[in-house]
């Protein structure tokens, strides 16, 4: 059992929704920090159709038992399954002591039916996949980026089954149950065309025409795979231009082990482009991950010229620039967008290259090459940002 880095308060006295993609680990965390919560499992059977029918029954179970349990926190797991449970849970909040863990891998179906969310009444948690603090001495940056961050696939010592399960249950539960999209083929084409274009810029253009469909349709499925937690953009650094930037928002699907799975990657080893693109997605991975659990929630974007010329990551205004290389010999042209950017931005206050190098120097002109394990060792003990 490894600990994870999302701290859920122990002691419960405000409602909150724990949102995470499928698999990530949310109704283990939920267990192992209220082993004595009332527990309604939405996945299951019985208790969906009883709910749905009849959404009042939390409501007159949970005012049965309030008298005879020694716990007021209740968790409902796949909340987004039946909205309208949230009128009762509401009520319940207003009127009672009872304190809610609603738990779920999509807010789409909420949003839409409760726009809202409870107005306010419950805080917001995200949880991960699995990040390096959280699995210790047991981190295998290879296996990381071939199996992905999933705890289940991780760990697995064959995660293709598993990876391939886990794409084909998102496809007909989360996608096809929910009717999110009207045609589930061209969907799953789109998923194929998606994972190419990770830690690239976002060109609605090319993928509706090798889809066959609308450009306001591929806008659509790229909504719904960030409405359920399966991807993010990364929107571009605009401030204070000097020279013509690009504005488009990078695309990085949330796990990479889905990633290999729908590009037919396979065995990526250290020194491979494929690896650096992997690369590239992990450390964009952990750097969010941080951002959320430490509560930071710092501003996250890229720089890039109409030429080319990039730097990866960019954290606040200009406080940090970081570079992502899977190289174990960075050589002076690994360096050229962190020695460009300082042209543009002279107030950039720190820059740094993550590398497999396997130990840490400065250049003359200070940008800081980083080994992977001094990156992540910094990052999570808050040294970095």
């Amino acid at each position: 059992m490894f600990k994870r880095s999302l701290q859920l308060p122990l002691s419960c006295k405000d409602s909150f929704f724990l949102w995470g993609a499928r698999q990530s680990g949310k109704s283990v965390l939920l267990k192992t920090t209220y082993p004595n919560a009332y527990w309604y499992d939405l996945l299951n059977t019985d208790i969906y159709i009883q709910l749905l029918q009849q959404p009042s029954l939390l409501r007159e179970q949970l005012l049965t038992n309030a008298t005879k349990s020694n716990t007021n926190i209740v968790v409902i797991d796949e909340i987004q399954k039946i909205p309208l449970l949230l009128d009762e849970v509401h009520w319940l909040i207003e009127n009672t002591n009872y304190v809610f863990a609603l738990c779920g891998s999509s807010a789409r179906k909420v949003k839409r039916g409760h726009a809202n969310l409870l107005g306010g009444r419950a805080v917001r948690y995200e949880l991960f996949g699995f990040v390096s603090q959280e699995l210790g001495k047991d981190f295998n940056l290879t296996k990381m980026l071939n199996n992905g961050y999933l705890p289940r696939h991780y760990l697995s010592s064959s995660p293709d089954k598993l990876i391939r399960s886990y794409v084909a249950d998102y496809l007909t539960e989360e996608i096809a149950a929910e009717a999110l999209v009207r045609n589930l083929p061209v969907f799953s084409q789109f998923l194929k065309a998606a994972a190419l274009s990770d830690t690239e810029l976002v060109n609605y253009s090319s993928i509706a025409r090798e889809c066959g469909v609308s450009v306001p349709s591929v806008k659509e499925y790229f909504q719904i795979l960030i409405d359920t937690l399966l991807a993010r953009l990364l929107p571009s650094y605009q401030k204070r231009p000097k020279r013509r930037i690009i504005h488009a928002p990078k695309f990085y699907l949330a796990d990479v082990g889905v990633v290999n799975y729908l590009a037919k990657r396979k065995n990526l080893e250290p020194g491979s482009e494929l690896f650096g693109k992997a690369f590239e997605n992990w450390v964009f991975h952990e750097l969010s991950a941080y951002r959320v659990y430490s509560e930071l929630y710092y501003d996250l974007s890229y720089w890039r010229l109409t030429t080319g010329m990039e730097v990866d990551f960019i954290i606040n205004d200009m406080e940090l620039a970081i570079e992502a290389k899977s190289s174990n010999k960075i050589v002076s042209d690994h360096l050229y967008g962190l020695r460009e950017i300082i042209k543009d931005h002279p107030k950039l206050k720190r820059r740094i290259l993550v590398s497999l190098e396997t130990r840490s120097r400065k250049t003359a002109d200070g940008i800081e090459i980083m080994s992977y394990s001094d990156f992540t060792q910094m990052l999570w003990s808050g040294a970095l940002i």
